[in-house]
């Protein structure tokens, strides 16, 4: 294998090399997807008549030819191969691609638990079918509803120990438009549909009982319809780039400052950041940090355990797709004017290319932060002030899953630090009730009354994301840094004091740690020393945690044991991408990243993965309704003795850009 050296240096030579040399981890684009859908037609490996396109994405190639080739871009790209599941006579066929020699390399029929993403056209299909359905109409012309303005929507419905799930089954459940957009918090209690998706029939229906609709009163949400009092304004914020951005775009690479990164769409993760590469001045060479990054499962269940609410625990990502879910990015308002837009493809369900425009945007931002500063005023007669104001590049992409939109962000700073921020906003889901008042309620309601008649339910966000760092390489090691309190020997009036003691963490089960104590969890290079002795590595600054409060032989805390932990690691193994497993609708948890890390591998001096959990306990309040404010976590990768020294010591103070003169009146 190449040096890391020559590996990582290419990556400048790579950037230089006109864009019709295709980079060997781009998504498929939409010629690809058109070939991959007439290969596998084409082959008449099963009939056309029930083939259903479940995922079409890229099947990458192995670290180790990545690498290769990167060492000589020049040459030609690895071989182009697609990973595609499909299903047909209600089974799940898996399907790699070539598409260099138009061939399927392989096929099987895969027979374990669990079922593929869901596409849109088949929920589009399982909404439909109510509106045909006599029983259904009656219910809502018992409600006195306009069926015009019914919204229907599909909801997984897991799994709660059945030993044989034989059906992909959902339910479609319903809300009321009628003087509001707002659906999701006007639902239309006690009708519930479940559909076998893959005959397209329905199974079950049931007309439980009649609640009121909560009124659209106070529910709108559209700028457009707002009418005073206002909230307060402030005046126009703008970023002005004068001479342009500072990043350069070639296909799918990004460079900016020190960093070389890849990005990608994925079906199912949504963005996908690859080969993430700091250049070191000092040792005048591209260094390895970031192999892959991307949320790998989200998982929200709700707290309501009655009949027509127990089942709503979602595995977001494998059911439902970030990817799948990405919408169109809004200039100024999801991303400011010096943002770069970039679009992603996924096929639909007949095996087609379906563009999202604006999937992606990227940008710089500077918001006032500061990068460095010190103000030095023990020096006689003299002060000393440096200030280097912080500019980061961000790579941002929105998914909105039902009734919940998920604003997620890579940072990348000039220091070195990664960092992945989530934010949630959208609307509350919510049940209908009759009660007007909290001074009514003498049970448990699951939830806040956040209106009348209308009861936010309590759930929890678990975001799992996938982190194959590589510190300067492959093989790496996972350290545990305790605090531990100590007491002094007596010799001065001091009791007490901290220290740090690392711990090599040799094995999977010992790397699952819970970071609501204090702790200092780095990946290193064991190989790898600063000039003073330091291993080099970089620390994970964690997220929000929250230890799951189901119980541990619940199935929702089953299926979604990869929330038992919010720090895990796993070795290296291309097959486990996804935390609550690669089929996930409807899985019994014997594909999660709980039941990988149970074989306890050995995980030292290895290529290993750091898999990293943030979580949230969302009890609603009325702040958040009708839509909710954003409530934002994340985390941080950052440089720990990677350096010699601080890497932006030598940052030059910016020089100032004129523009008009601006200023600050008193009304």
């Amino acid at each position: 294998m190449a040096s890391t050296f020559t590996v990582f240096f290419s990556l400048l030579f790579l950037l230089s090399i006109p864009s019709i040399l295709s980079h060997p981890l781009d998504p498929l684009t939409p010629i690809e997807i058109k070939q991959v859908t007439k290969i596998i037609k084409g082959s008449r490996a099963i009939s056309l008549a029930n083939l259903t396109f479940q995922y079409v994405g890229l099947n990458e190639p192995s670290k180790s030819t990545i690498l290769s080739w990167l060492s000589n871009p020049t040459k030609e790209s690895p071989p182009r191969q697609a990973f595609v599941i499909a299903r047909a006579y209600e089974k799940s066929y898996e399907f790699v691609v070539s598409l260099s020699h138009a061939s399927i390399i392989s096929q099987h029929i895969y027979n374990g638990t669990g079922f593929p993403l869901l596409n849109l056209e088949e929920q589009s299909a399982a909404n439909d079918l109510a509106f045909k359905y006599p029983p259904f109409i009656k219910s809502i012309k018992k409600r006195g509803l306009d069926i015009k303005d019914v919204v229907p929507s599909v909801f997984t419905v897991g799994w709660y120990g059945e030993k044989s799930v034989s059906r992909r089954l959902v339910k479609v459940l319903f809300f009321y438009k009628g003087g509001s957009p707002n659906v999701w918090v006007r639902p239309v209690e006690g009708i519930a549909v479940l559909v076998d998706l893959d005959k397209m029939v329905i199974v079950k229906y049931s007309d439980s009982e009649v609640v009121p609709i909560p009124k659209a009163e106070g529910t709108e949400y559209r700028g457009s319809k707002m009418r005073p009092p206002f909230a307060a304004e402030t005046k126009p914020i703008t970023v002005v780039q004068p001479h342009g951005p500072s990043f350069k775009i070639n296909g799918h690479t990004i460079s900016w400052a020190d960093w070389n990164l890849h990005l990608a769409f994925d079906v199912r993760a949504g963005l996908v950041i690859s080969l993430a590469t700091l250049f070191d001045s000092i040792e005048n060479k591209h260094r390895q940090v970031l192999y892959k990054g991307h949320v790998s499962e989200l998982f929200v269940p709700y707290m309501d355990p009655t009949e027509e609410w127990y089942y709503r625990t979602f595995l977001d990502a494998g059911e439902f797709g970030l990817g799948l879910s990405t919408v169109s990015l809004q200039q100024h308002t999801d991303c400011p004017a010096n943002a770069i837009f970039m679009d992603g493809y996924h096929a639909n369900q007949d095996g087609e290319p379906v563009k999202v425009s604006n999937a992606f945007c990227v940008f710089e931002r500077y918001a006032g932060d500061i990068a460095w500063r010190h103000t030095e005023s023990a020096i006689s007669g003299e002060v000393i002030t440096e200030v280097r104001p912080g500019v980061s590049l961000i790579v941002r992409t929105v998914s909105t899953i039902g009734n919940y939109d998920y604003i997620m962000d890579w940072e990348f700073k000039k220091s070195g630090s990664i960092k992945f921020g989530v934010g949630l906003s959208g609307i509350l889901e919510a049940k209908a009730s009759t009660y007007t008042h909290k001074k009514q309620v003498k049970e448990d309601i699951y939830g806040t009354l956040v209106t009348e008649n209308t009861i936010a339910i309590n759930h929890d966000h678990y975001i799992t994301c996938y982190l194959d760092l590589d510190i300067d390489g492959e093989k790496n090691s996972f350290v545990k840094g305790k605090m531990k309190t100590m007491r002094t020997d007596g010799s001065t009036p001091r009791k007490s004091y901290w220290t740090m003691i690392r711990e090599p963490v040799k094995t999977e089960l010992d790397a699952r740690i819970w970071t609501d104590k204090p702790i200092e969890l780095l990946i290193v290079n064991t190989n790898k020393f600063t000039k003073i002795g330091n291993q080099v590595g970089y620390r994970l600054i964690p997220g929000p945690a929250a230890i799951p409060l189901l119980l541990e032989d619940d199935y929702p805390r089953i299926r979604g044991a990869f929330s038992n932990y919010n720090v895990w690691i796993t070795p290296y193994n291309r097959s486990e991408r996804w935390a609550g497993g690669l089929y996930a609708d409807r899985s019994h948890g014997d594909d999660t990243l709980f039941t990988w890390t149970n074989r306890n591998r050995d995980i030292d001096d290895k290529d290993i993965v750091l898999w990293h959990t943030i979580g949230f306990h969302h009890s609603p309040s009325q702040d958040e309704f009708p839509v909710m404010p954003t409530l934002n976590g994340g985390f941080e990768l950052r440089p720990s003795n990677f350096f010699e020294s601080n890497p932006i010591l030598n940052l030059r103070p910016p020089k100032p850009v004129d523009l008009p003169t601006c200023n600050a009146t008193t009304p």
